[in-house]
């Protein structure tokens, strides 16, 4: 059976030890200490910058209210997670990570590649970073095309809800990297398309350990988690128990 590698979905924030803020950097540090192979992350593109954080409408992780893409940069500055952190930057999220594990970054807003690309190349640049620990992932197929356009050099994560009648086609054009799908919609088929196409099968988001065991299953080569330490304890059982 495939070992499944981990994503800390938003950060990993449901530990069984405790919860923390989804996108904080307290979640995301916790998960690189645990040794996780890659963290998720969302970005939106407020006046220039890109601030991490899922919900198109405050209210839930973040304070305040409003649709988050309407409000000005200097008012949702000043909202807090529920730990009292700030809401991060994506420059403040590449310091926290370093070469500690691959980050995923999901593009949620509009209009979010320019900026990304800036902010990539001066984190490189600065830092004698590498553009191969990047993922970029979208359900917005187009701004995935402008990544490949504008950043050809980081690899690019196709996301989807559901089946395509084409399977993983929808890969293709992007030359995507993985194929990052929906665990309500996975088949067999589904599967070994991407792996035909030479796709990585990275799954969202799977919490339980039946689920796990299924994906380990179909030869998923990685699944997003909100409960990284509980996946890796039952990777760690698992393989004890083959011993």
């Amino acid at each position: 059976m495939t070992p499944l590698l981990a994503i800390a979905h938003r950060g990993g924030p449901q530990f069984a030890q405790s919860t923390l803020p989804e996108n904080s950097l307290a979640a995301i540090a916790r998960a690189l200490a645990l040794g996780v192979y890659a963290v998720e992350i969302d970005i939106f593109q407020i006046e220039g910058e890109l601030l991490v954080t899922h919900d198109r409408r405050l209210g839930r992780v973040v304070s305040g209210a409003g649709i988050i893409t309407e409000q000005p940069l200097h008012y949702l500055r000043e909202q807090r997670l529920e730990n009292g952190e700030p809401i991060p930057t994506l420059q403040q999220i590449l310091e926290l990570v370093g070469d500690k594990a691959v980050l995923n970054i999901e593009i949620k807003g509009a209009n979010s590649v320019p900026i990304l690309k800036r902010v990539l190349d001066e984190y490189v640049n600065s830092h004698k970073g590498n553009y191969e620990q990047y993922v970029i992932s979208s359900f917005d197929h187009q701004q995935l095309y402008q990544a490949l356009q504008q950043l050809p050099q980081v690899k690019r994560g196709v996301l989807i809800e559901g089946i395509p009648l084409d399977y993983a086609a929808c890969c293709e054009p992007l030359k995507a990297y993985s194929f990052n799908t929906h665990m309500s919609f996975i088949t067999p088929e589904l599967i070994q398309d991407a792996k035909k196409r030479g796709l990585k099968n990275w799954v969202y988001t799977v919490n339980h350990e039946d689920d796990w065991q299924a994906m380990a299953a179909l030869g998923v080569d990685a699944v997003f988690t909100d409960k990284p330490d509980q996946l890796i304890a039952f990777q760690a059982n698992n393989k004890n128990n083959q011993q």
